[in-house]
């Protein structure tokens, strides 16, 4: 995972780590030139450290010595005593489903980082009627496949239950869970039409239960 902000990057997974900044390793000291002042230490710049709280109400913790998403999962269970598993998907600079936000390869060092986690799981019977369900699916780079458009008008679209931020845990009970985005995507598109099936979705955990408010993307 990339940082984007005023002070650099994060040093790369198994770099040597000085006050947070990689240091390569190995390298001897200059000598001072005779006669010449000896060479000031380069100044160690501060740790990279991040705010994030849980999406739908927490303390607010610090994290920090993360290089990819399931390191950062990682930190962020650590700091509110949940399962790395438990996180859904992440927002920057917003607790709402808002894929507009999505945190993506760049953290910026003002970015707050909110963490949505697992809330209800419920079941929907879908009748393929037409070749596209309307659904646009991507995932948490951490084996979490997710709902991030659903198309005006569509299939999905009239199944009230179905929301933006829900993530597909099974097909027809087979399991999708560790599987990228275009490999569910290829597996709903191969479902046959006019053959029912069912998708278990778990929705992100909301703020007192405020359970059924939906989000729509065009």
């Amino acid at each position: 995972m990339r940082r984007a902000g005023r002070r650099g990057r994060q040093a790369q997974e198994g770099s040597p780590m000085e006050n947070g900044v990689g240091q390569e390793p190995g390298t001897p000291e200059s000598p001072a030139a005779e006669g010449t002042p000896a060479a000031r230490p380069p100044r160690a710049r501060p740790r990279l450290v991040f705010h994030t709280q849980l999406a739908h109400g927490s303390p607010t913790g610090r994290i920090e010595g993360f290089t990819n998403v399931k390191e950062l999962y990682a930190k962020i269970a650590e700091v509110f005593g949940i399962s790395p598993t438990e996180i859904l998907f992440c927002t920057l600079n917003t607790h709402k489903v808002d894929m507009q936000k999505l945190l993506g390869g760049q953290i910026g060092l003002e970015d707050f980082i909110f963490a949505h986690v697992r809330g209800e799981t419920k079941e929907v019977e879908v009748t393929k009627t037409e070749d596209a369900l309307g659904l646009t699916i991507t995932d948490n780079g951490a084996g979490y496949a997710f709902i991030k458009r659903i198309k005006e008008g569509s299939i999905i679209n009239r199944i009230q239950t179905v929301c933006v931020g829900d993530s597909i845990e099974a097909i027809n009970d087979h399991t999708i869970v560790g599987c990228r985005h275009y490999e569910v995507a290829r597996m709903l598109r191969e479902l046959p039409r006019a053959q029912p099936f069912t998708l278990r979705l778990v929705q992100p955990k909301k703020a007192f239960d405020m359970i059924g408010q939906r989000t729509r993307s065009s």
